[in-house]
């Protein structure tokens, strides 16, 4: 059976960067971090939340875990900048060509800035949505810094 192309992108991507992706659907949903937490039985915690921001009309990808909230100011502060604001359903779908709840931390349809917040680097294992709203992997948070290149900082509220 043919994956979606949302989840092949995802692969793609992972395989670019030397990694394979098991992806796990999850019938129920995976749209919010405890969908997913509960779905695959693990702690809201481990859970990335790919958010979507807008930087001086540049899209940044913030990493953070379920359990966190992003501090807009130290988001900026990590880029540089005096102002970020989050993206819109539609802005986060036309920049990264996913729809929110299934945005995945790579595979975007256009380069970004990606931010992983450092608490998420606490975890052996951490889930990330595979490109839909039933779809995850999980990945080492180590590998997930390596397949988005992302700059780690203090991101949470």
């Amino acid at each position: 059976m043919t994956a979606h192309p949302s989840v092949e992108r995802v692969r793609a991507h992972a395989t670019e960067h030397g990694l394979e992706v098991d992806v796990r659907r999850y019938p129920a949903g995976t749209h919010t971090a405890e969908d997913a937490a509960r779905a695959i039985g693990c702690d809201v915690a481990q859970i990335v939340k790919s958010l979507v921001f807008l930087a001086s009309g540049e899209v940044v990808i913030v990493l953070v875990s379920g359990a966190d909230r992003v501090d807009e100011a130290k988001v900026a502060a990590a880029l540089g900048v005096p102002i970020v604001r989050r993206a819109t359903a539609k802005e986060a779908r036309d920049r990264t060509g996913f729809v929110v709840g299934g945005i995945p931390p790579f595979g975007h349809s256009a380069a970004a800035t990606v931010l992983i917040d450092e608490a998420l680097l606490a975890h052996d294992t951490v889930w990330a949505a595979a490109g839909l709203p039933d779809a995850v992997f999980p990945i080492s948070p180590e590998h997930l810094v390596r397949a988005t290149q992302a700059r780690t900082a203090d991101l949470r509220l």
